[in-house]
């Protein structure tokens, strides 16, 4: 088993700026990454525990300890499609690049989801790929044992049209909208879905489906955001709560968090009723703000923060930035205002609160870290947050202060593969990840591995 080796104080280690470069040349701070070389620091005051995460440019998943030795290994030939957890039966849940092709030039694309056995072999296999409708970016396991996956849902431009969106913000060939569906892991059947096509607004045309004012429709996504030429919103994450029977879902593209009900069927969930519960990140989207009410920038991985641990029921994520409009990265924390239980809104229309509160770092050092792209955070039990910094392949850990505390960059990459850059010009190196998610000693699931 190869193993991410420590000792690091005796290394030279070497900084790469990850650059990014926009349209006219311009050179805005990055973060920055050592190089791969596995544990960088360890210190008094982590939250102990097994860290899983799987490499973007390569097949395998890795669960390290706190000294950053790889402890188990789940090997694989294909590429995953973003997201892996450990479940509570030891088992992996594992996306992955379907090689059907459908979606092509979709960042995030996945299509298959595995669940693989201690000894590496697959238990079970969902295929979610198709012309119509694609897996993407994350999966969430559910108590029932289900499933919930992001996907995208295919539509002709005759049908965008038809439903209100302007010809002038067509570019692509096709029309790519989203929806999360519940797959029954034992009939591999949806059992639930909701659709983003079945909540759409529109003050285009008055003789087409959805004519309204946007504004008065707060809980609708209005059709002619102008958003991607073909993945019109780009979802990146989706988490369940259990105790509100609620679904927390993160849009780069609008700049948004959405949460939709998950305690009503298929049916109800198509109409009114199923309309967004809360909003939040960018309310001009909803025509309730400016863009100086704007609070997310192409943010990632929106959790809930669970019970028992400091936040709890707050929402943890990982604000990315955007060139030209904030080029710096940060952790947040988001508190949705409630009243007579529904999220409440503001005298002006928008969703509450009306700011966050910076987890880390400080907003007088924001212009020294900027990940643009990917990235996750996780809120510990003993209230210091996990935080993956994706594009340079870099996890740490950091006290509720903003001291850091445990540091490892990804020591695991092709040797061959060069870096690349996404489509805002950043520099994505060839050892980036997705995310990463630390479980305690405890966990049923690392039991179950029966780790030595």
């Amino acid at each position: 088993m190869r193993a991410a080796r420590g000792a690091v104080a005796l290394l030279a280690v070497s900084v790469l700026a990850a650059t990014i470069v926009e349209a006219v040349g311009t050179a805005p701070p990055a973060s920055a990454a050592v190089e791969p070389v596995g544990l960088v620091m360890r210190a008094p005051g982590t939250y102990d525990g097994y860290t899983l995460y799987g490499p973007l440019n390569t097949s395998d998943t890795y669960l390290v300890d706190m000294d950053g030795e790889v402890v188990h290994e789940w090997p694989n030939t294909a590429r995953p499609g973003n997201s892996v957890y450990l479940l509570p039966n030891g088992r992996l849940l594992r996306t992955e690049k379907s090689a059907r092709g459908h979606f092509g030039g979709g960042r995030g694309r996945g299509g298959v989801v595995e669940e693989v056995g201690v000894d590496g072999e697959v238990r079970w296999r969902l295929d979610y790929a198709t012309k119509e409708h694609l897996q993407h970016h994350d999966v969430e396991p559910l108590p029932n044992g289900n499933v919930l996956l992001l996907a995208w849902e295919r539509h002709t431009l005759e049908e965008a049209i038809a439903r209100g969106r302007d010809p002038a913000l067509l570019t692509g060939k096709d029309f790519w909208s989203e929806k999360v569906v519940e797959i029954d892991r034992t009939t591999k059947e949806e059992v639930w879905s909701w659709r983003v096509w079945d909540h759409l607004v529109q003050d285009l045309d008055p003789a087409k489906p959805d004519f309204g004012v946007v504004a008065d429709h707060p809980g609708r996504m209005d059709i002619n955001f102008p958003g991607g030429p073909r993945d019109w919103l780009h979802a990146n994450s989706i988490t369940y709560d259990a105790a509100l029977d609620q679904i927390l879902i993160s849009l780069r593209r609008p700049s948004e968090i959405w949460i939709v009900d998950h305690s009503i069927d298929t049916r109800t969930a198509r109409g009114d009723e199923g309309d967004l519960l809360f909003r939040w990140g960018n309310p001009a989207v909803y025509h309730h703000g400016t863009r100086a009410d704007r609070q997310l920038f192409d943010q990632h991985d929106a959790r809930w923060i669970p019970a028992g641990t400091p936040g709890a029921g707050s929402i943890l994520v990982f604000n990315n930035g955007d060139v030209g409009v904030r080029e710096y990265s940060s952790v947040d924390e988001i508190t949705p205002a409630t009243e007579a239980g529904r999220y409440a809104r503001g005298t002006d229309g928008a969703f509450l609160p009306r700011a966050l509160t910076r987890v880390y770092p400080s907003a007088s050092a924001h212009e020294q870290w900027w990940s643009p792209a990917i990235s996750g955070a996780q809120r510990l039990p003993n209230g210091n947050t996990l935080i993956a910094d994706g594009p340079v392949g870099r996890v740490f850990e950091v006290t509720a202060s903003g001291e850091k505390v445990w540091e490892y960059v990804n020591p695991f990459y092709p040797r061959d593969a060069r870096a690349g850059t996404n489509p805002r010009g950043t520099e994505i190196v060839q050892w980036r990840v997705f995310r990463a998610e630390r479980y305690a000693p405890d966990y049923p699931g690392i039991r179950k591995l029966q780790l030595r």
